[in-house]
């Protein structure tokens, strides 16, 4: 075999390396293996860097894995290479989104459906930036425009969700949900929002399962330990939503909602002691708030700590005048105050 021969047998294996390594990444894609996927494209791109389907397929896959700094420089080059491609546009906008640059990303994106206004993730990402803004029917009638093109996409159904959720269409959100989950099961946003629908509808005892699903799925966000404790709230089982809000103060240790949900078991379970770090962390959070100053009176009364109680009443009553708990714990703590300063004279 001569050297010519022989290079052109090399370079048709090489491209059959190529074809059969892109298969197995696309196959990844397609069965949700996000870092095997990731995987299998960069390797693709060790043969051409400027291999537009790799990079494509890298970004698809880099979103579902939550790197999307990666995800937009990957998109970048795309668009260099390719300023008319309408899916490289939507990958950057979906990117620039996460990153939290709206106004960069409905600049792309509407440069995305500009090109291609049978763009599926285009129609999805226009939903999400609407929904942040909350545009609740805007973003409905977008998401809608998505499910009609890729009826598959798991995140499109949940946008659908959402954008019902808030518009007070809780049954139809429900549905939304469950078509979601029927495309991805393991789909944490709609487990969220499906338990949290559900408990809206008062169907806690059905909200129990999801909950925990969403937990085995993303045993350490919060929106799983924040839908967890709510539903243990409702059912007033405040041992195990005890163990839940602790959990989100260590994740979450300067976000209200944890310290809120962690202050009221505590006081649920009669641990007013405990509960005291919790009202004062709480109100480190949100000193305005009149009903967590009347929280923290009504713990001091229940502490017999009648002056303090009395105090915090006041101060309660200060931010609103007319609030009623705050008011009859003031008189209650002031007249209990005196009968103990008589008792001691």
């Amino acid at each position: 075999m001569d050297e010519i021969t022989r290079l052109q047998s090399k370079a048709r294996q090489t491209e059959g390396d190529q074809e059969t390594l892109r298969q197995q990444a696309h196959e990844h894609l397609q069965a949700r293996r996000w870092q095997e996927g990731s995987t299998a494209f960069t390797e693709l791109l060790q043969y051409n860097m400027n291999d537009e389907d790799a990079l494509i397929g890298l970004a698809l896959a880099l979103d579902r894995l939550g790197h999307y700094e990666q995800m937009y420089q990957t998109a970048q080059r795309v668009v260099k290479l390719s300023p008319d491609s309408a899916q490289a546009l939507a990958c950057k906008a979906r990117a620039l989104q996460k990153l939290e640059r709206i106004p960069e990303a409905t600049v792309a994106n509407d440069q995305a459906l500009l090109l291609d206004t049978n763009l599926a993730s285009a129609w999805f990402n226009r939903s999400g930036q609407q929904l942040s803004q909350e545009r609740f029917p805007e973003a409905l009638r977008s998401v809608e425009r998505a499910i009609d093109l890729d009826p598959t996409d798991a995140r499109a159904w949940a946008n659908k969700g959402i954008a019902l959720f808030n518009l007070n269409r809780l049954s139809e959100a429900l549905e939304a949900f469950n078509q979601s989950l029927i495309c991805d099961p393991d789909y944490h946003v709609a487990l969220t929002m499906k338990g949290e629908t559900l408990r809206r509808l008062g169907r806690v005892q059905e909200a129990v399962p999801i909950a925990q699903h969403a937990l085995e799925v993303a045993p350490n966000e919060i929106l799983s330990l924040g839908l967890m404790a709510q539903v243990y709230s409702t059912l007033e089982e405040y041992e195990l939503m005890e163990q839940i809000t602790k959990q989100l103060i260590l994740l979450a240790p300067d976000n209200l909602f944890s310290w809120e949900s962690h202050m009221r078991a505590l006081r649920s379970l009669g641990r007013f002691e405990e509960a005291q770090g919790a009202i004062e962390r709480v109100l480190e959070l949100d000193p305005t708030n009149v009903r967590y100053w009347t929280n923290k009176a009504d713990n001091f009364y229940r502490l017999g700590r009648y002056r303090e109680a009395a105090s915090a009443a006041e101060h309660a009553l200060t931010l609103d005048e007319e609030y009623p708990p705050a008011r009859r714990i003031h008189e209650k703590a002031v007249r209990l105050m005196y009968q103990r300063k008589k008792k001691g004279k």
